[in-house]
């Protein structure tokens, strides 16, 4: 809609995000199922490409009514709160490539050439309900599992204390041998394996604080003892795993919240079940998949997460991880989808990371 675009401001390539309504006849267990009392208007969207170094989706739009003016936010939101916020010693790189064939310690190598397949530039590849690939998709995924091994990498050689990878598509509800829920490769569960064998690591933890489940993670590591999967999440929420009683080889660690938790029992959960199973398993690296959609700014779900929640558990986390493992943490970007939050969010998480006490 042109007139609507110039009214926006927004112009042909930008890239935006659109907040819209739950469409309808979707599932009550897609991750787009969002608060019905706040959005309502409806949306027709197709995907155009993806900017392969971050990973962010462009769309181009169709309007099925007049939309607010607050249904477009810039995606560059993230990278300009990180630059404002001036955090010490913060180093930005470029997302690289991974070589397919590490994807193949986590992921089959069908669904690796059946994701990496050729596409046209008009093409579009369904993988699920909610996840659609287009020509750019493929390359943006190899970058964002890219970047958590080069962070790994960077750590290792101690060239940084720690690395936060702002990468799209996310990843932790990508099981070994399925693509679903926005995520094409599990990008820290090939991170955690990429370490094991590259560097010889022998335990190795993510903790998961995204306000869904992280499926695919725990079906990659449920398995194996010397691999250690921690997560908070709304229950019940897509993709509907994650109960407490799920525990694998006792190296999983469930911690389901009711809508509505709030700071309190999140800060609860971390504190008496999530940071002291960590700290039991003794990790050699710990790897987190920062999830931003359980903040109370968030339209995907209701767990009513405060911006100053994210600091208080990075700093937790930091704290552990000098204590047993010198240090060495790798954070990976997984949902956030109200872009202010989630730039509010990652600032507090960044600089928690970088050091700074948590508000």
């Amino acid at each position: 809609n042109e007139a609507l675009a110039e009214q926006l401001g927004v112009l042909e390539g930008d890239t935006v995000l659109i907040r819209v309504g739950k469409p309808t006849g979707l599932s009550t267990d897609s991750p787009l199922a969002r608060k019905d009392d706040l959005f309502k208007t409806l949306v027709d969207l197709t995907v155009v490409d993806i900017v392969p170094t971050t990973g962010l989706a462009r769309f181009s739009l169709q309007a099925s009514q007049q939309l607010p003016l607050n249904a477009f936010v810039s995606l560059e939101t993230l990278q300009d709160g990180l630059e404002q916020a001036g955090i010490a010693g913060l180093e930005p790189r470029d997302a690289p490539g991974i070589d397919p064939a590490l994807l193949e310690l986590v992921h089959p190598s069908t669904l690796v050439d059946h994701v990496l397949a050729p596409m046209g530039d008009d093409e579009r590849r369904w993988i699920d309900g909610d996840t659609v690939m287009s020509a750019g998709s493929a390359e943006a995924a190899l970058r964002a599992a890219g970047a958590v091994c080069d962070a790994i990498d960077s750590v290792m050689a101690g060239d940084v204390d720690n690395a936060f990878c702002a990468v799209r598509p996310p990843g932790h509800h990508a099981e070994p041998g399925r693509a679903m829920g926005f995520c094409l490769f599990n990008n820290v569960a090939v991170g955690a394996l990429y370490a094991r064998e590259t560097y010889g690591l022998g335990r190795i933890a993510v903790v998961d604080f995204d306000v869904h489940h992280g499926n695919g993670t725990q079906a990659a590591f449920e398995s194996d003892g010397d691999l250690f999967y921690a997560s908070t999440h709304q229950w019940p929420l897509y993709p509907g795993t994650g109960a407490a009683g799920e525990t694998g080889v006792g190296n999983i660690c469930n911690v389901p919240l009711a809508p509505g938790s709030g700071s309190r029992a999140f800060r609860r959960a971390m504190s008496e079940t999530v940071l002291p199973a960590l700290e039991a398993f003794r990790p050699d690296m710990i790897l987190l998949s920062a999830g931003f959609d359980a903040h109370n700014d968030d339209p995907l779900a209701g767990l009513e997460f405060r911006t100053e929640d994210y600091g208080w558990v990075t700093a937790q986390l930091v704290r552990i991880a000098e204590g047993l493992c010198g240090g060495r943490m790798v954070s990976a970007l997984e949902g956030g989808y109200d872009l202010q939050a989630l730039a509010d969010s990652v600032v507090a998480h960044v600089g928690a990371l970088a050091g700074a006490d948590p508000a």
